[in-house]
């Protein structure tokens, strides 16, 4: 099948770019001597799993418990479910694990351990857990030093769980705006966990995992000793956001959203496609960027940028495209039924929009499989 077969808008990947992208950070934490336990949350794909993970086996992360089942169903049994766990989803948990799932999850707060411990005494079952450390203030966690890590950790320890070790994520590593600030949270990211690690030890607590995570920390980091894995996960796709801070380049981008020309607004400057907010999504996470591409970068059929054309705005069903305010060039001359493909700000919101992968591969740009992904919760 060829794109111009295909309805709008949809989702397409080119799978040569994802190989490649997952060979070079293989290739990298090989190098540091830390183990890869990928983060599936933007992919939602057991296709694209098959790509990323070495053996079936492999560990893999997770942001939700319907993810967990999914992945679970196709064969893969070492999950991270890596979003602090509620008593709402305990059951779920030992659900999960009673039918053979290497379950662990995560938890920051000593209410969260009591109550799981207490559950998992009634189960009879040792749910292991990891503390999450907060690095640098961008969401939940521990901070490093905090008494409550200690307080935490005798609670899982003591009270019927497993005590796995600690996580952390360097969301701030996003807001960065330079390699070497990048490199920087890297550092800071890794010796929070490490002296949180030590910390736990050093009080008679086991701690055997030490988990960081972070696609622009992982592809930047020069010392992880004292890490036991790297959870990652944008790093499969690419997305403007990270080549915005220098991750990659936009050749690196692996999706992008297909969509067709259906009107102009000549006098406004304005090429309206039937790609809006609804196949992009609502993330304008290059905003706060050097360079702002609105919703995206607009490419013709075959992947390749318009210069200087993005898409300024998108109501739900319609995307707005435009030259940037101070471009030089000119419009293209994009008839009635032309094909764009437009880059995403975020992989994983765009690709929540979406219910499959239109996989391309070669210079004909041809769909050569179609791959199903999972949304919501």
């Amino acid at each position: 099948m060829k794109l111009a077969q295909l309805e709008t808008p949809c989702l397409v990947l080119d799978e040569a770019k994802l190989e490649r992208n997952v060979a070079r950070m293989r290739a990298r934490l090989d190098r540091l001597g830390v183990a890869l336990r990928p983060h599936l949350k933007t992919a939602k794909s057991i296709d694209v799993a098959r790509r990323v993970l070495r053996r079936p086996d492999d560990p893999i992360t997770v942001s939700t418990l319907k993810e967990a089942e999914y992945f679970f169903g196709h064969g893969v049994r070492d999950i991270l479910y890596a979003v602090g766990l509620t008593p709402n989803k305990f059951e779920h948990v030992s659900a999960l694990r009673r039918r053979g799932a290497r379950l662990s999850v995560i938890l920051d707060n000593i209410d969260a351990a009591d109550a799981l411990a207490a559950h998992a005494r009634k189960a009879g079952d040792r749910i292991p857990v990891l503390i999450e450390i907060d690095c640098d203030g961008h969401r939940s966690g521990i901070a490093p030093g905090e008494r409550a890590l200690l307080e935490v950790g005798r609670a899982l320890a003591e009270g019927g769980c497993e005590l796995r070790g600690v996580m952390t994520h360097a969301g701030n590593s996003y807001n960065q705006d330079c390699v070497e600030g990048i490199k920087a949270m890297a550092i800071q990211e890794r010796d929070a966990v490490v002296d949180s690690a030590r910390a736990l030890r050093d009080a008679g607590l086991p701690c055997p995992v030490v988990s960081v995570g972070s696609t622009p920390t992982a592809t930047f980091a020069e010392d992880l000793a004292g890490v036991s894995e790297v959870r990652a996960g944008v790093y499969m796709f690419c997305d403007l956001v990270m080549a915005g801070i220098g991750v990659c380049t936009l050749d690196d981008i692996a999706v992008s959203v297909l969509g067709t020309v259906v009107g102009h607004q000549r006098e406004k400057g304005w090429i309206i496609v039937d790609a809006g907010w609804m196949a992009m999504s609502r993330d304008r996470g290059t905003m706060k960027q050097k360079t702002d591409q609105g919703y995206g970068i607009v490419c013709d059929a075959q992947g390749r940028p318009w210069p200087e054309l993005i898409m300024t705005d998108a109501n739900q069903e319609h995307g707005i495209l435009a030259l940037r305010p101070d471009a030089r060039g000119c419009l293209p001359d994009l008839p009635v039924g032309a094909l764009v493909r437009i880059l995403p700000n975020h992989a994983c919101a765009t690709g929540a929009q979406h219910p499959a992968y239109q996989v391309v591969r070669g210079a004909a740009q041809e769909i050569s499989a179609v791959w199903p992904r999972i949304g919501g919760w």
